[in-house]
């Protein structure tokens, strides 16, 4: 039996110096050395929190505008060999992202939207030893979860945006396009 679960999309994130840590490949590759399967299963090629998903390094704490690619171009190289957990697509209605969460326990995932211009899609993957004086984002984030930051696109509704897991595993994110550009409020008239 599947089971679904939406997610609160949350539009304040009052967290100091989130992510303020960037994560830089020699760095990472240090630490995806250390041969954790854990770790790997959550980094490893194909994940969304991969830095390498998009075939280059790229910290996935910095926001990637993923929604000017097509996801057929980028992933080619990963979906030749069904390596990938992760796709995106956009309809005439809205935006989609559909991706395999790291499945380490009970998943942690949490969806924010940053000034209604970057999504943020983050949770623990290993829990702090230590005691929750430190914030886990504002450090070595990667010791302890995942991120993957992405660009809205300008004609995103990110105010109606919803994510739901789906057996616990399963992140799908739902991101509408505005009915209005942007820059024109309802109800005002163009001047000519």
């Amino acid at each position: 039996m599947t089971s679904s679960k939406q997610l609160e999309v949350q539009s304040e994130d009052r967290t100091p110096q989130k992510w303020c840590v960037s994560l830089r490949e020699d760095k990472f590759e240090a630490f995806l050395s250390q041969g954790n399967p854990t770790v790997r299963k959550v980094f490893g090629d194909g994940s969304l929190f991969s830095p390498f998903l998009f075939r280059k390094f790229f910290d996935p704490s910095d926001a990637f505008p993923l929604w000017e690619f097509e996801s057929d171009i980028l992933l080619s190289h990963l979906r030749s060999s069904g390596q990938t957990t992760v796709d995106w697509l956009q309809t005439d209605k809205d935006y989609v992202l559909k991706a395999e969460l790291p499945g380490v326990g009970k998943n942690s995932v949490q969806v924010y939207v940053e000034n209604g211009k970057v999504v943020e899609i983050s949770g623990l993957w290993r829990h702090q030893k230590e005691p929750k004086t430190k914030e886990w984002r504002s450090g070595h984030w990667w010791e302890h979860g995942y991120v993957r930051r992405l660009e809205l696109p300008e004609n995103a509704d990110w105010k109606r945006i919803e994510a739901s897991v789906k057996d616990e595993i399963y992140l799908e994110i739902r991101i509408p396009k505005c009915d209005i550009p942007h820059g024109k409020e309802e109800g005002a008239e163009d001047s000519e």
